[in-house]
């Protein structure tokens, strides 16, 4: 025989077990609870059949003598809590899937084609029927429908037929097949109820048993246990009997027992334990257990020492149409070997461990279930963690049992699996089978579905399959083959890690098996290598051979990053890349994102030169600098690599390469003060880029003083004190190395202060932070505070917040403990001298703020607070009075501090609430603040910020509902707000309605607030008034834009100013105009326009033309928005007859004519636009109207939809004949028999029988009957009247009469019809609507709640057709 996978070994693929090398697999089980004994048999035969009972054990007597704990299984597992829920077994579950694993294909499909062959040609020659049964040790046995047993060595040769034709005739077929453990006995069940036992080595018969089991039912099952002379077999009438092979005599025998009894419940499967021989001590094996499936419930017995029921488990709701299924397995489980038995019925597969403790207490653990989507048929294992199942379609699904995966799926339905339902019904011995097993034999599979030595045997019609788990190698082979290169490095990778499932043929330790799968992957990933390039499109795009091999390279990357063999990627792959342009260029960008993330340290010189070029040559200079700073600075040429940075101002990389290549932490300082030193010592602003620099160079300082490398990473331990020292001394240098002669000295320090003084000082203390105890490090910092005072208090070019920066970072070096610093205190006291400088008002804020902040930081102690007290009131510092104040609990002076502090002046009620009512604060005090708070109340300011929290709302307090004040109290505040704050007076006249109309029209015009005073007057009805105010104030700001002559920026304040006012009354004018006639409306608007066209003449001389042009635009402006309320040819008329006019001076105001003629002219086209378009609308209308009246009719049929007689067989009678739209046609005296006649005040109709004979009928006609007493429009029905007909419909009388009737439910019907073709809104129905729309606003200022969404414009789906103008033909 060949070595095809079709022709190995039966027993070669046979799996051992390894007992020294069991990991420990978390299985999250648990044990379930403890009872005191397990039921009797007995009393299991006698319970009832009832589905819903629970789940318990019955009895309370001990095993035996050795403690069996036997557990319950009523605590479900933690996965599947809900398991005895009804619902809940009615759903299905996907397993859990995960979407990256890759397994591959797990199993090996063999056909055995030599048993197969004779099998077929048995059942040609011989008659040997089709195979039934199929049992597998160290050989194959298959039985045949003809009573036969064909038996095959490993190597599928034929080796007994078993049996004959005629003993089949009298027993039937073979049911099911058992071979012992030393594979020299065979006992075969039979259809008819035999039982035979052959000798293997010579085929003789040894036993013919028939009286082992009741007559009349078929043997389902057949089973030898691990005790040569026990076996186990059930019948189709669901008892389960021990049988007992005894030699007395010479005589063979067979001893039968009943271990469960039919009639109480049927037993459709069993399965014995059996031990391999390496497992035959086990402390299990000894009890001889056996698993039985009833339809109900799970039996465990034991059949050693004694009959024992260990436990049962009942299945709860399930299909009863499932297979009971059972599968026993030694499976290693938290560092022990026990046996598990897998059972199942339906979708749901429960495990139940079986182990004895060293105490000798048996436990029967119930693990983790597993919820499938599919019925299972059968349930086999195929290794310790692998489960294969197949479901009623016919797949098989392959299972890791601890991770519930599911890593395979195939279809085998071209198996033609055997199945055993003949045998379930007992057609051989008449059918005497109950229903409930009768239907779960239509899916048994049982004897045609075996496992042994880690092979799962199908037998099908004509064939023998064998199913066996494929070896790593084979797995990432068959990957390979299908050119699935990335599957095949996904799942190599798992067996590298160990994560894989089903694994087989990885031997040896951890590090053994890693370095097997590594040489694999390495062959994988040369070979994906030279597959890319030959599958490299040669045409095309650059994007797609770009695409291509960037969805290659990142994978060939990532694997031998995982592998660590960088020697590979560098050297080989990167070879083989390089034939390619392409290929090169995409494999260094992809390098990238590996260098960033510190994944790839380290570059051969050779690649990390073509990755630099590259970059360099795609301009992709950000890239190169992020790389340089995570890479090995050994792979660099670091000449050639600092000039590039320079070039191209990569400074953090140049400064890497100095630091991490040469020591050298002093050179890139020096670049970086060459770069921005000179413009800060010219005073001139930094650009951009050397804002950059400067900012970094800050970082790079901080960084070398706290022992941190830049721009990441830490310097070595042994160069941190070093490089401190010589950051300290190039700071405080007193020249520069190539100074000029007129070099101030300390340019360094004197550089970043100019730069930026807080930064700056921020790094000096966060320096200074890490200095204890280092007299070298403090003797630095007192030299270079020393300096930090020359250079700043003896120059003028630094501002004052730049000297507060500097004393507030004394001010807190000196504030500390530990403080070893010394600084003359006359240098504070010219600091406050320097701040607070009476004689000098600019910059007060900032003055103020950091003479605030020295203090806040512990500069008091450096100051006498009295001379501090005197400066800070002398120069108005009222922040530092407050806090001097506070400090001497002086609170009533704090309120002086709040009145005249023009920032905080509103906050000083707030101020005083906090004293009077926050804990703390003696009553002597308190009393103080409130006289002095009554001292003040009388002054203005703060009597309007009391009635402000008092009667403001917008404050968004309640007082105004809590306190009823009379309106005095209003009209007060709102003589203050226009005093204080005019800008509000507007805004609280709208919000309130406490105050009396006339008193506060005195108030606003006693201080000249216009836009006030006119709001109350249109309050109060004076539009006359309003409009009087308003344009007083116009025509003054007019006048100060006429004689403006100043700069053109106070020429633009002015004309601001004009349109703010012009504005005011434009909208007072047309708020008013609706209400008013139309002398009133002339007397509100010709005045406006009069006003702002007197100006104009004066405008030419003293003006500039800009200003000229924006008051003729504002006259315009109130223009276009009078010409809705006041006739053009009245605005014309008034024009003309203004006196600056009158002498015929019309070139002045061309401009404000001509404007309006284009207005006219405008308004003239869009009229003339629309009259057509209605007209064109109207005619379209019309014209399809009239076609569809005047369309001929034709009847669809040529009888009468009533009698169902032909017109023409009517020829007898003079009749009319009437036909519709709709296409029906009657005569007219049935139509009047149905009552069909329209009756109108004046006209009158018909309506079709058919069409209005529905639900809606009646309805209908009174609907339309309705429409002809409004006479509608014409009828589309033709009435044709005629007395003779002689022969055609055309041939009829000389006389023809149309009666002229309206609509009909037809002709209404046709409208409609016509109404569709014209999709959208009417024209005229747009424009009508538009038209109200004017009267809708002024209805909507008395009710705004009106709505307005039936109009056609607010519809979801309205829109306007815009065609583009036409084109001007020359």
């Amino acid at each position: 025989m060949s070595d095809s996978p079709d022709t190995r070994s039966l027993v070669s693929a046979s799996s051992q077990l390894n007992l020294t090398d069991i990991e420990s697999i978390d299985d999250k089980e648990f044990d379930i609870p403890q009872v005191d004994t397990p039921p009797t048999l007995e009393s299991i035969l006698n319970e009832t059949e009832d589905e819903d009972e629970p789940f318990v054990l019955e009895d309370t007597i001990l095993l035996n003598a050795e403690n069996i704990d036997t557990h319950s299984c009523e605590t479900s597992s933690l996965a599947s809590s809900d398991s005895g829920d009804r619902m809940f077994l009615k759903r299905r579950r996907r397993l859990t899937e995960s979407s990256t694993t890759v397994h591959g294909s797990v199993l090996r499909h063999s056909t055995l084609k030599g048993v197969s062959a004779q099998i077929v040609s048995a059942a040609d020659k011989v008659d040997a029927g089709l195979p039934t049964a199929v049992a597998v040790s160290n050989v194959i046995a298959v039985g045949t429908s003809h009573g036969l047993a064909l038996v095959f060595d490993p190597n599928q040769a034929l080796r007994l037929c078993l049996g004959s034709t005629a003993l089949g005739g009298q027993y039937g077929a073979v049911s099911a097949l058992s071979i012992n453990n030393d594979c020299t006995r065979l006992l075969c069940g039979f259809a008819k109820g035999q039982i035979t036992m052959w000798d293997l080595a010579n085929g003789k018969l040894l036993r013919t048993i028939t009286d082992a089991h009741p007559p009349g039912t078929a043997i389902l099952h057949i089973k030898f246990t691990d005790d040569p002379t026990l076996a186990i077999c059930n019948d189709s009438g669901g008892s389960v009997f021990e049988l007992s092979f005894r030699r007395v005599m010479g005589m063979r025998t067979c001893e039968s027992r009943c271990l469960f009894s039919g009639s109480k419940g049927e037993v459709c499967c069993i399965e014995p334990l059996h031990s391999k021989a390496e497992l035959r001590d086990h402390p299990i094996a000894q009890y001889s257990l056996l698993a039985m499936a009833s339809l109900t419930k799970i039996l465990l017995i034991g059949l050693k020492p004694s009959l024992k029921v260990w436990m049962t488990f009942p299945y709860g709701k399930t299909d009863p149409a499932s297979v009971p299924l059972l599968a026993w397995h030694f499976v290693a489980v938290q560092k022990s070997v026990n046996p598990m038995l897998a059972f199942c019925r339906g979708d749901v597969v429960h495990f139940l461990l079986v182990k004895k403790e060293e105490s000798g207490a048996i436990h029967v653990i119930k693990q983790k279930q597993l919820h499938l989507y599919y019925d299972i048929i059968s349930l086999m294992w195929i290794n310790t963690r692998t489960l294969v199942l197949l479901d009623s379609a016919e797949k098989i699904h392959v299972i890791d049992r601890p991770s519930q995966e599911e890593l395979e799926t195939l279809d085998i339905a071209e198996v033609q699996l055997i199945y055993n339902s003949s045998h379930f019904k007992s057609l051989a011995t008449g059918g005497n089978v109950s229903q409930a097993l009768a239907l779960v034999g239509e899916k048994a599979c049982y004897e045609s579905v075996c496992s042994y030595g880690g092979q799962i045997v199908f037998l099908g019609t004509k064939s023998v399959h064998i199913m066996t788990l494929r070896s790593w190698r084979e797995r990432v082979d068959h990957l390979l083959k299908q050119e699935k290169f990335v599957e095949a490095l996904s799942l190599s990778w798992s067996f590298h890690e160990g994560t894989a499932r089903a694994v087989v043929g990885l031997f040896g330790d951890p590090n053994k098996k890693k370095g097997v799968v590594a040489d694999k992957m390495v062959e994988i990933l040369l070979q994906y290598a030279d597959r890319s390039l030959k599958k490299c499109p040669e045409q095309g795009k650059i994007q797609v051979m770009e695409q291509h091999f960037q969805d290659i390279v990142p994978i060939m990357v990532d694997y031998c990053l995982l592998l660590q063999r960088t020697d590979l990627l560098f050297s080989q792959i990167y070879s083989k890349m390089g034939e390619n342009s392409v290929a090169k260029g995409v494999f260094l960008e992809c390098l990238e994102q590996y260098i960033l993330s510190d994944r790839l340290v380290g570059l051969t010189p050779h690649v990390m030169k073509d990755l630099l070029i590259h970059f360099q040559d795609n301009g992709m200079m950000d890239s190169i600098e992020s790389c340089i700073v995570h890479m090995d600075i050994t792979s660099l040429d670091i000449q050639w690599v600092v000039q590039l940075c320079w070039e191209h101002h990569l400074y953090d990389a140049m400064i890497y390469v100095y630091n991490s290549g040469m020591n050298d932490y002093l050179t890139p300082m020096e670049k970086l003060f060459q770069m921005i030193g000179p413009p800060l010592r010219a005073g001139k602003s930094l650009s951009d880029d050397k804002v950059t620099m400067g900012n970094k160079l800050l970082v790079y300082i901080s960084c070398c003083l706290a022992g941190r490398a830049y721009p990441l990473g830490d310097i070595p331990e042994d160069l941190v004190g070093l490089v401190k020292n010589q950051v300290f001394e190039f700071l405080i240098r007193l020249h520069s190395p190539e100074a000029s002669p007129d070099e101030e000295v300390y340019p360094y320090i004197r550089t970043l202060l100019h730069f930026d003084t807080r930064e700056f000082l921020n790094v000096l203390a966060l320096t200074f932070e890490d200095f204890k105890n280092d007299k070298q490090a403090l003797e630095y910092q007192q030299r270079i505070v020393d300096i930090l005072l020359k250079v700043m208090v003896e120059n003028s070019d630094f501002t004052p917040s730049q000297v507060g920066c500097l004393f507030t970072f004394l001010a807190r070096q000196l504030a500390k403990p530990n403080n070893t610093l010394f600084v003359n205190r006359k240098l504070f006291d010219q600091v406050l001298e320097f701040l607070c400088t009476p004689n000098d008002d600019s910059r007060h804020t900032e003055r103020q703020q950091v003479l605030l902040e020295l203090l806040q930081a512990g500069g008091v102690v450096q100051f006498e607070e009295s001379r501090l007290l005197v400066l800070a009131e002398k120069a108005k510092f009222y922040q530092i009075c407050e806090l001097m104040y506070e400090k001497k609990h002086f609170y009533d002076k704090i309120i002086y501090c709040y009145l005249h502090d023009p920032l905080r002046k509103d906050e000083v009620f707030s101020y005083i609430h906090n004293i009077l009512s926050i804990p703390g604060h003696s009553p002597d005090e308190k009393q103080s603040v409130w006289e002095k708070t009554m001292e003040h109340i009388k002054e203005n300011f703060l009597r309007l910020q009391f009635l402000r929290y008092l009667l403001d709302p917008r404050e968004g307090n309640q007082n105004l509902k809590l306190i009823k004040l009379n309106s005095s109290f209003h009209e007060c505040y709102l003589d203050l707000l226009c005093i204080f704050s005019h800008r509000e007076v507007t805004e609280f006249l709208k919000l309130s309605e406490h105050y009396r109309l006339e008193e506060a029209i005195q108030i606003t015009r006693k201080h000249n607030l216009n836009n006030a005073t006119a709001y109350l007057l249109e309050n109060k009805g004076d539009i006359q008034g309003a409009f009087q105010v308003l344009l007083e104030d116009l025509k003054k700001k007019l006048s100060l834009l006429t004689t403006c002559d100043a700069a053109l920026k106070e020429d633009e304040d002015c004309l601001q100013s004009v349109e703010a006012a012009l504005e005011e009354v434009i909208a007072l004018c047309q708020r008013s105009s609706d209400h008013l006639n139309q002398e009133q409306r002339e007397a509100l608007w010709f005045p406006l326009l009069e006003a702002m066209m007197s100006p104009q003449k004066f405008l030419k001389e003293s003006s500039s033309y800009n200003v000229s042009e924006s008051v003729k635009l504002l006259t315009m402006q109130v223009m276009n928005s009078m010409t809705g309320f006041i006739a053009l040819p009245s605005i014309l008329q008034r024009i003309l007859q203004d006196p600056v006019y009158g002498r015929g001076k019309l070139a002045e105001i061309k401009g404000l004519i001509l404007g309006m003629l284009e207005t006219f002219n405008y308004e003239q086209t869009l009229l003339e636009t629309t009259n057509n378009l209605l007209n064109h609308d109207l005619h379209w209308s019309l014209s399809n109207l009239r076609a569809a009246v005047c369309k001929g009719l034709s009847p669809r049929l040529d009888h009468c939809s009533i009698c169902l007689q032909q017109y023409k067989k009517r020829q007898e009678l003079d009749d009319e004949i009437i036909v519709f739209s709709c296409g029906h046609l009657y005569h007219c005296q049935c139509l009047r028999s149905k009552d069909c006649n329209l009756q109108g005040e004046r006209r009158s109709g018909w309506s079709c029988y058919k069409c209005t004979s529905n639900i809606k009928g009646s309805r209908l006609r009174e609907r339309v009957a309705a429409n002809t007493d409004k006479h509608k429009s014409s009828s589309l029905a033709q009435i044709k009247v005629t007395s003779v007909y002689h022969g055609g419909f055309g041939e009829s009388r000389d006389k023809k009469v149309f009666s002229d009737v309206t609509l009909d439910a037809q002709q209404s019907q046709a409208f409609d019809q016509l109404c569709c073709i014209y999709r959208g809104s009417s024209r005229l129905a747009i424009l009508t609507e538009l038209s109200q729309s004017r009267g809708y606003e002024k209805s909507t200022r008395l009710s705004p709640s009106t709505s307005r969404s039936s109009g056609s414009i607010h519809q979801e789906n309205f829109g306007l057709k815009l065609a583009p103008p036409p084109v001007a033909e020359d």
